[in-house]
């Protein structure tokens, strides 16, 4: 029967998680020819590639597999040494997955209350929330902000609530490209602002007025609370959560648009395995995103 040394399962994490071989043979107190080692020791005995020897290294399907293995290990472990008391060699490092919007606002708060009771570290991963899903499938994070709501393979979910965006600018912008109001010939010509290019929020509302998604002119800024900023410095007009959308508009900084909000529906993910660490995260990270998305709508 095929088996998975642990050792080497760590160790391919390690090359992972540090991203060369060179930076996992620091952490690992080994050569790096050592961990080269390790892993074609563990490509001969499953027959197969599990990494891709790139700069950073990139996981195969079946590296995937092997990495998920080797942080479950860990956690259990982690788990095992919290029940013997032995916090100091518990402390563990679990790696989450959370979009923009969510770590600029509210996730933070229940992973410093976590790290008060728990000998936990964690390690964010930002992505976009329709994206974040795949690190749980590749075995990079053990749980995740997500807006999918079937579960990844192995998987648990817990609904979240949804997140509300509205379409805001500054009154001397309003005033400048939309003083007949938000209308289709207005928005056609007005700067907006995006996130990346794999954020369709703006370009969602643009279709609820009629508006040809690749005329507007459009600004780039990737960081939630430099986004944020921008729309409140008039670069453009954007779609912002309550969360930082709510003093700028009860000072009158900001101003609606109109238009129907856009909710996107956020779900909690988090592997399907018996932890009373992992039960903890979970418990902790979705009250809190029910109580803040809840009164956000």
């Amino acid at each position: 029967m095929m088996r998975i040394p642990p050792d080497l399962a760590l160790t391919l994490a390690a090359v992972i998680d540090e991203g060369t071989l060179d930076a996992a043979a620091r952490r690992l107190r080994v050569t790096p020819s050592a961990v080269s080692q390790r892993i074609k020791t563990l490509e001969e005995q499953l027959g197969r590639v599990v990494l891709v020897r790139s700069k950073p290294a990139r996981l195969t399907d079946a590296g995937a597999a092997v990495v998920r293995m080797a942080r479950q290990i860990a956690l259990l472990e982690h788990d095992a040494l919290a029940g013997l008391g032995d916090d100091a060699a518990a402390r563990t490092t679990v790696p989450l997955a959370v979009n923009a919007d969510s770590l600029a606002t509210w996730f933070l708060d229940p992973l410093a209350r976590l790290a008060e009771r728990h000998p936990v570290v964690f390690e964010l991963h930002r992505d976009d929330q329709d994206f974040t899903a795949g690190l749980l499938e590749s075995g990079t994070v053990m749980g995740a902000v997500t807006s999918r709501e079937r579960p990844v393979a192995g998987c648990r979910v817990s609904p979240l609530g949804a997140m509300r965006y509205e379409a805001v600018a500054t009154p001397a912008f309003a005033a400048e490209w939309m003083p007949d109001g938000a209308d289709p010939a207005a928005l056609a010509i007005a700067p907006l602002v995006d996130f990346d290019r794999r954020d369709d929020l703006q370009t969602r509302w643009l279709r609820t007025h009629g508006v040809d998604q690749t005329v507007p002119p459009r600004n780039f800024v990737p960081a939630s609370s430099d986004f944020a900023a921008a729309v409140r410095a008039g670069l453009g007009w954007g779609m912002l959560p309550r969360f930082q959308s709510a003093q700028a508009l009860g000072d009158g900084a900001l101003v609606l648009l109109g238009g129907p909000p856009l909710d996107v529906p956020l779900y909690w993910q988090q592997w399907n395995l018996r932890s009373p660490l992992l039960d903890a995260i979970a418990d902790e990270i979705v009250t809190e995103g029910r109580r803040v998305l809840r009164s956000a709508a």
